[in-house]
């Protein structure tokens, strides 16, 4: 990592970060580029590792790939504030971000409600009811962790914080 001073090397602090994001980017090897898709997700620990639950239709484009090969990267961001140093007059932004790899598997129809209740209480939402016809029609698959590094940035001294993002403050002015 370029910015080292920026590096979160804890592995506590890397999976708290992963609990204040809200989706995460899934990226499989596709014949000539990656293929990413951003997932609703859940989690839990494994045997020291983390392991993230994703749901989806029965079919499609990413099991095909990940049936040719189960190997995967993932990404997931938050804390995005836009900041000014009105001196230097630059700008940048906020945020604490998460990129790892791993192998996926096929969670077994035993298991599934019980991941589909790991993605929603990520969410916030431990007691929602499935049907079961519901986890019936899901598919679910989980990718193990083996390897993660963890990054942020902050708002240091002198920078102002913009809480609503808006283009504006970035456009180009014709007027004199």
């Amino acid at each position: 990592m370029r910015r080292r001073d920026r590096e979160i090397t804890d592995f506590q602090e890397m999976v708290e970060v992963m609990e204040r994001c809200d989706v995460c980017r899934l990226a499989l090897n596709a014949a000539e580029v990656p293929y990413i898709l951003p997932l609703n997700f859940g989690m839990e620990m494994e045997k020291g590792r983390v392991v993230l639950y994703f749901h989806g239709a029965k079919e499609g484009t990413k099991y095909e790939l990940i049936a040719r090969d189960n190997r995967a990267s993932f990404e997931m961001d938050c804390g995005h504030r836009l900041i000014l140093d009105d001196e230097k007059r630059t700008c940048s932004m906020t945020y604490e971000s998460v990129v790892g790899r791993g192998l996926i598997e096929s969670v077994p129809d035993r298991d599934k409600m019980r991941a589909l209740k790991l993605i929603m209480a990520h969410y916030r939402q431990e007691d929602f009811a499935f049907p079961e016809e519901t986890a019936a029609a899901t598919e679910v698959f989980r990718l193990v962790v083996s390897g993660m590094t963890g990054k942020r940035r902050g708002i240091h001294p002198g920078h102002r914080e913009v809480k609503e993002h808006n283009i504006r403050y970035f456009s180009h002015s014709s007027q004199s």
